[in-house]
């Protein structure tokens, strides 16, 4: 009763409310950051672009298969546990990697580094919502989505900044402080809602955690194949075997498991399926666009890296501005119209895509990736609302972890399935069987890019349908019985 009170406060808790964004920031900053210092990092360390990728790879595959793990201890033995223990992970990890003897060690820190963004991120967006008011869900996850998005839009820049004036050693210690004021922030927060245990908190499901976890990687080594290559599987069938083995014993387990890590009535819930399909969907045609686009303005149109870095600057300064106003309107109206507001505009970006030429002005180009930072800007935050705030409160742990995984594997879903498309489209515009796409041949390039957006539109409409069928002018909490 005393933390349902606590949570019906009239007041913000700015304390949680900072310490939140914090973490949402480091996790933004951490996952851009280093991508700018492959090749740096590469040449000082004697090593290979692959071996160094690994380092990515590492921290990617760590936040998809633990996210919902983290976010379901973090309901059963307390957020602020998991969430304090992530700041450490992270600071430790991240002093770890800026003294990385070896690319091998590098890979190793940065695996750690993720686990600690993990177990931040399943714990974030919950207690953001625990530090607003009651009714104010969808404005603490219009500040989670400016925090987040904000780490991404600085880690790049910032990172390449630090690689000039110092060394890329930094780019880590970089991170030491922030995840410091973390921990203390965190341990004074949790000081002060500490509240007696109101009996033997229920055994954790370490069976179904276990079998999540291989159903993920396999899942992610599925879809991207760079994975598999990397860890020396070429053989899918296998990867396919394991998945389906894994899969049917952890749908057994969980419907006999007393405290299951994924409860699965939680997807009778109409409001919490449509919208964790709509994020689905979402994840992989946004994926598709950031890959493409890119090759597309460099190659065809031969814009500076400089100037296409700053178009790509639109679309998340755009998702910044209007997140807060996307959680108020959630508050307000409920999360099925600003959602479907978002969906519809990155539909007119990719109907942008679809008329895109060989000769095209840039201005085009420009108008689809503002197309899709509004879209994003009005679609995250009441999406992420509706899946967390729709669960029951001692759910809302592993629904956020959900968010985190799901965005995960649909990128690399739609960098999977995006290349596939845009190979098979290639070779039939270019009548070459075994052509390889290449900017090169810029006629059916650009062609092949077109349908694939063209692809991309078809899909979002089932995001929009999904969007729309969720139902419901306020989020509730579902009970469950």
């Amino acid at each position: 009763m005393a933390a349902r009170s606590r949570r019906m406060a009239k007041h913000t808790d700015v304390l949680l409310l900072v310490n939140a964004m914090m973490g949402q920031l480091i996790s933004g900053v951490a996952a851009r950051i280093f991508i700018v210092s492959l090749p740096t990092i590469a040449a000082a360390l004697n090593a290979d672009i692959l071996a160094v990728s690994w380092a990515l790879i590492a921290y990617q595959l760590a936040g998809i298969c633990l996210s919902v793990v983290f976010g379901r201890l973090g309901d059963i033995h307390g957020r602020y546990s998991i969430y304090g223990a992530g700041f450490v992970v992270m600071t430790v990890s991240s002093f770890l990697c800026g003294v990385a003897p070896t690319v091998g060690w590098l890979i190793v820190f940065r695996l750690v580094q993720g686990i600690g963004a993990a177990m931040i991120a399943s714990a974030a967006r919950v207690l953001a919502m625990e530090a607003l008011p009651e009714g104010a869900e969808g404005r603490a996850n219009g500040f989670m989505t400016m925090s987040f998005h904000g780490g991404l839009l600085l880690g790049p820049p910032l990172g390449g900044l630090v690689i000039d004036l110092l060394s890329w050693r930094w780019i880590f210690f970089l991170l030491v402080p922030i995840g410091v004021v973390g921990i203390i922030l965190t341990a004074m927060r949790a000081r002060g809602r500490r509240v007696a245990p109101s009996g033997r908190p229920p055994a954790v499901d370490y069976v179904g955690a276990t079998l999540l976890v291989v159903l993920t990687m396999a899942l992610t080594l599925l879809v991207d194949g760079r994975s598999a290559e990397a860890i020396g599987v070429t053989q899918k069938s296998a990867i396919v075997a394991v998945f389906g083995l894994t899969l049917a014993g952890f749908l057994v387990h969980e419907r006999r498991a007393v405290n299951p890590v994924v409860n699965l009535a939680l997807f009778r819930i109409r409001m919490f399926v449509f919208s964790v399909l709509s994020l689905l969907v979402f994840a992989i045609t946004s994926s598709v666009l950031t890959l493409l686009l890119p090759f597309y303005l460099q190659d065809v149109l031969h814009h500076s890296p400089s100037f296409i870095g700053l178009l790509f600057l639109s679309a998340p300064v755009l998702t910044i501005s209007l997140a807060a106003l996307a959680g108020l309107l959630t508050d307000r109206i409920g999360p099925m119209i600003p959602a479907s507001i978002g969906l519809s505009f990155v539909m007119a970006g990719f109907a942008v895509g679809v008329v895109l030429k060989v000769d095209s002005h840039w201005s085009l180009s420009a108008l689809l990736l503002a197309c899709t930072g509004i879209g994003q800007g009005f679609f995250n935050t009441p999406n992420q609302t509706a899946i967390i705030g729709s669960v029951p409160r001692e759910y809302r742990g592993f629904a956020t972890g959900l968010v985190q995984m799901i965005f995960g594997l649909g990128s690399l879903l739609g960098i999977s399935l995006g290349g596939a498309l845009l190979t098979v489209m290639f070779r039939h515009y270019s009548g070459i069987p075994d052509a390889t796409p290449s900017a090169e041949a810029p006629g059916p390039f650009v062609a092949a890019m077109s349908t694939t957006y063209a692809a991309c539109f078809v899909l979002m409409t089932v995001a929009l349908v999904a969007s729309l069928m969720r139902g419901g002018r306020r989020i509730e909490a579902a009970a469950m019985h």
